[in-house]
């Protein structure tokens, strides 16, 4: 049986210039939107603690990504049943909502306030997550990790551009009466109100849908089976269980989702305690400078290679480049662990971190969404976000108590440790690697 996961591109002769549409469109938004999240994430510590008090400060930016995390629920519900167009909006727009509570907050210095517009906050994280999915909806086979890594790094220009718009934000939003910090919360608000409404007038068609359609049409073209998108039952039954169920029963899916949260717990859990580390061998006056250095390496090393990363993918296979990132993983864990207080080596180390998690990321993220159904994608794919996000937050939380007990070298080792059963899965023979044909 053939289906639109297997069969070639000439079969599709209308998809092309779908998928460039899609492409085109995604990569703008992911600019608009790399801005949103980062213009506030840059200041939103700052903003707890003036709010907060910096004992909560930590626990308001983790938040957010707990708030992305979980927001991946409702929204690749919403996709299963209506498509990827609806459920980008709702983020999008779920995320403007939290930026404006955080403004909302600062003015009336509201604690509780600040928390939940943290969380929604974290909706335009799930929004730009969710668009590398639908990059891949109608890309051929041989370019999918190609066309996901394209969306990973348009990301890049959004988050490295929007710190440094930060302070313009802040000042014009002061002439307005706004309160200090609150300005880049507000334009984030703005620029995810932006994506939203570019994605509703712009997706079209959808591109989950199309996928869905050329399936169901290539599935049964004898019978003349009536294509119509999922029901009320199929909606109730896209629940995180159900993706679980889908998963369960298939072993690339399986790999997919733990390189791509394994790769990712391990990049936040040594990555959020460097600054802490590098603080303890320079003084005020140069650290600031010094942790960013050290962290735009790092995210150079998680995003500028993407494309090289996505070519990979597709021209050695899923496989091999999640085995290469848990290696650049495994060293990076090696390098920094043991490079004292050497800022040099600290910054090798952390490019090799970002180096790693690109690779499962782009590999992981691929494999996962050609290993399952059209039909069961989005659930799968929130189930990867969620699971990525909860990953990332918890090596997060924990990472502060095991350098304050043990100190960051021990932190590195228990990084390296916990990257070692994705290195035993990968490793295993494989069973099924390419998608499985539509029931």
């Amino acid at each position: 049986m053939t289906t639109e996961l297997t069969a070639p591109a000439a079969l599709h002769p209308d998809v092309a210039p779908i998928q460039r549409r899609t492409l085109r469109l995604l990569f703008a938004t992911q600019i608009i939107g790399g801005v949103g999240v980062t213009i506030g994430i840059s200041v939103g510590a700052l903003l707890a603690e003036r709010i907060a008090g910096a004992a909560v400060a930590g626990l308001a930016q983790s938040a957010g990504v707990v708030g992305g995390a979980l927001l991946a629920v409702p929204i690749t519900r919403i996709m299963t049943g209506y498509g990827r167009r609806p459920g980008l909006v709702l983020a999008y727009l779920t995320g403007a909502l939290g930026g404006l509570l955080v403004v909302t907050a600062a003015t009336t210095r509201s604690v509780p306030l600040l928390f939940l517009g943290m969380l929604l906050f974290g909706g335009g994280s799930a929004a730009n997550l969710q668009a590398r999915y639908t990059a891949v909806d109608l890309a051929e086979p041989a370019r999918r990790g190609r066309q996901l890594s394209l969306i990973v790094w348009a990301t890049t220009i959004g988050a490295v551009a929007a710190p440094n718009f930060a302070d313009l934000a802040d000042a014009t939003t002061s002439r307005w009466g706004l309160p200090a910090l609150a300005g880049p919360f507000a334009f984030s608000a703005v620029a995810f109100g932006c994506a939203a409404v570019v994605i509703f007038a712009l997706l079209r068609p959808d591109p989950l849908l199309t996928a869905r359609r050329l399936a169901v049409t290539e599935a049964a073209p004898a019978a003349g089976a009536e294509v119509v998108p999922p029901g009320p039952a199929a909606r109730r039954a896209a629940g995180m269980w159900s993706a679980w169920q889908v998963v369960r029963q298939r072993p690339a899916a399986r790999l997919g989702i733990a390189a791509v949260a394994m790769g990712h717990l391990v990049m936040v859990g040594v990555m959020a305690m460097t600054p802490v580390h590098l603080g303890e061998s320079h003084g005020d006056a140069d650290v600031l400078r010094v942790v960013g250095v050290v962290l735009s390496l790092h995210i150079a090393g998680m995003y500028a290679l993407a494309p090289l990363v996505g070519w990979l993918t597709d021209r050695v296979g899923r496989r091999p480049v999640i085995l290469a990132g848990t290696a650049l993983l495994l060293a990076a864990c090696a390098v920094a662990g043991t490079a004292g207080h050497h800022t040099v080596l600290l910054s090798v180390g952390l490019v090799l971190l970002g180096l790693g998690w690109s690779a499962t990321m782009v590999a992981g993220s691929t494999l996962l969404s050609e290993s399952v159904p059209v039909a069961e994608r989005p659930t799968v794919q929130g189930l990867s976000d969620l699971t990525m996000g909860l990953a990332g937050a918890a090596a997060g939380a924990a990472s502060g108590f095991v350098v304050q007990v043990a100190g960051y070298p021990v932190l590195t080792l228990l990084a390296a440790v916990a990257i070692v059963p994705l290195v035993a899965l990968a490793l295993r023979p494989a069973t099924v690697l390419s998608a499985p044909e539509e029931e």
